[in-house]
């Protein structure tokens, strides 16, 4: 049987130590299979100088070494906040099948990690976004997505 609290105090417990080490921000994630732990990470922002290296997708990353996949099928998330929308993307590409999350979206507004503007974004047409989006070249760009489904052309 799963200890959900005993994996979520894991990742609260990593967004701690991050903080107490100076290595980056109060974020820590644990992803378990069948009961136990396949990877863990905090969050490496600062450290990696790698803006997607969150603690959620992160760990994912070596769970998907570990696992020697990129299907986490079977797989569930313990993360010490609810994940931003890059790591929710991240967590749907990687097909995990639950997410436990502790302080809310809210409450890492709070403290200065507010994703809300990348939640407006998402919803507006390409041509209401604050950052330009240009198209360019699609027909030369199909000709990758065409082999990719075996076509003759």
């Amino acid at each position: 049987m799963e200890n959900h609290e005993k994996f979520m105090r894991r990742a609260i417990r990593l967004s701690e130590q991050n903080i107490e080490n100076e290595l980056g921000g109060p974020f820590g994630a644990v992803i378990v299979k069948d009961g136990l732990v396949v990877a863990e990470s905090a969050n490496k922002v600062i450290i990696e100088n790698d803006p997607t290296a969150h603690a959620e997708v992160s760990a994912i990353r070596l769970a998907c070494k570990a696992l020697n996949t990129y299907d986490l099928s079977g797989c569930v998330i313990y993360t010490s906040c609810e994940p931003c929308p890059m790591c929710l993307g991240a967590i749907y590409w990687a097909h995990i099948d639950k997410i436990y999350y502790a302080n809310t979206k809210a409450d890492a507004a709070a403290i200065g990690f507010d994703d809300h503007f990348i939640y407006d974004e998402i919803g507006c047409e390409m041509n209401d976004r604050k950052l330009p989006f240009v198209q360019l070249l699609r027909d030369e760009a199909q000709s990758a997505f065409k082999r990719w489904q075996g076509e003759n052309y």
